[in-house]
């Protein structure tokens, strides 16, 4: 019978991917690499990372790094990653210490030399330390600020850990505080920004968002300046307020889409808002990132493509992490890609009828010694040319990065996913 069918006829035209209908439209040719010479900051020697890179007064934009990955030591900071929870807060340093908070909610600080100096645990006396999951840590004026899913916000002192003082936001508290000039701003899992008083606890003034549930762990750290603060919320919003008044200058919304892909689906703004002089970037899960005038909250660009981490700023680029697992340069003029090179994607497993494969988590960039660093979960530190991307160092990293890279004195500082502190110099 099967010789007596009739030949199929092959239908004449150009073929399409299959995702192409999903996207209305016929897709675009990758834009070609560049290779163009990078204007990147000078290189500054850096004693401190007080806090989340997204506020200018507090970040360096190219911190004094030799470039190699020698390991110098590491220390074990708590629990690290579990079934239920995940160890997402990045360390800071300040003071000659390092500050990390476990996924059980213990702060520990850790002296340059690997030695734990003490530890505070942050969990409320009546409940289960894996009742809640996420926070993250600043320091100005002498103390250390950390935010806890627990929804509180504690003040402690950096030499002992001993409490100053403690302020509920009435919801969880699962992203970075920021500080400046005697006020400390967090976004609350309610959509609520507030600004509390560094010295008291007290709220000195709220600012309310528009609420969503597709969202990630870890609200992004407000962005501050001279003077505004800008908030980011889970549906994608963003709010400018006076930053000592809290009056609302303007707000805006970073939408997109990944039609075909499961994770376009969470509309959450997963690359913090950044400020770097007059502008404002920021990234979100599902396929866009855009830049803002930070005065005006006018959009000046937007780029087709989403951004984990915070975007990177320097000189007339931006580079990120993207939604897709790659690590983009953007022109910072008009965002065109210069270029694009892929990271690990996914681990594959010994059974996938009965297991999903494990997605790598890619934490930075970070520009350090004229080179982009990004820690990997997949156990590996990497160094890429700013210039064309090519991939110039890469080193172990034991159990994979859970957190992003910090620098300063020379020494790079990252945690992975067994909660260990990790050092190189």
């Amino acid at each position: 019978m099967a010789a007596c069918a009739e030949r199929e006829v092959i239908l004449p035209g150009e073929r399409l991917g299959i995702r192409a209908g999903l996207l209305g439209e016929a897709p675009e040719a990758d834009p070609v690499n560049q290779a163009r010479a990078a204007a990147l900051p000078a290189m500054r020697s850096n004693a401190d990372w007080p806090q989340s890179a997204v506020s200018p007064a507090t970040r360096t934009d190219h911190a004094a790094y030799s470039g190699a990955f020698s390991p110098l030591w590491s220390v074990n900071i708590g629990q690290g990653d579990k079934k239920r929870v995940r160890l997402n807060v990045d360390p800071i340093v300040a003071g000659g210490r390092i500050f990390t908070m476990d996924s059980a909610h213990t702060v520990t600080a850790v002296s340059t030399a690997g030695q734990v100096l003490w530890t505070r645990d942050l969990t409320p006396l009546r409940d289960d330390n894996s009742q809640a999951q996420g926070g993250g840590l600043a320091a100005g004026g002498g103390r250390i600020y950390a935010a806890s899913g627990f929804g509180t916000v504690t003040a402690l002192d950096p030499a002992t850990g001993a409490e100053f003082w403690t302020q509920e936001v009435d919801n969880t508290a699962t992203g970075a505080p920021t500080y400046l000039d005697g006020l400390v701003y967090v976004t609350s899992g309610d959509s609520v920004g507030w600004a509390i008083e560094a010295d008291t606890g007290r709220v000195r003034w709220q600012i309310d968002g528009v609420s969503d549930i597709n969202n990630v762990a870890g609200a992004p750290a407000p962005a501050v300046n001279d003077d505004r603060v800008i908030f980011s919320f889970g549906g994608g919003t963003l709010q400018s307020a006076f930053r000592k008044g809290g009056l609302r200058l303007w707000n805006a919304d970073v939408a997109g889409t990944r039609n075909g892909f499961s994770i376009g689906k969470i509309d959450d703004i997963t690359g913090d808002p950044l400020i770097s002089g007059n502008t404002l970037y920021v990234g979100n899960h599902s396929g866009r990132v855009v830049a803002f005038d930070v005065n005006s909250g006018d959009r000046l660009w937007t780029a087709r493509d989403g951004a984990l981490n915070p975007i990177w700023p320097a000189g007339d680029s931006v580079y990120f992490v993207s939604d897709r697992n790659q690590l983009i340069r953007l022109d910072a003029t008009d965002g065109s890609q210069v270029w694009a090179v892929d990271l690990p994607g996914y681990e594959p497993t010994r059974n996938p009828q009965r297991r999903r494969d494990s997605f790598y988590a890619m934490h930075g960039p970070i520009l350090a010694g004229g080179r982009l660093i990004v820690a990997g979960s997949d156990g590996a530190l990497r160094a890429f040319d700013p210039a064309d991307g090519r991939l110039v160092g890469t080193a172990p990293l034991a159990n994979g990065a859970t957190t992003r890279p910090v620098v300063a004195g020379g020494v790079l500082y990252v945690v992975n996913t067994r909660g260990e502190l990790l050092a190189f110099r």
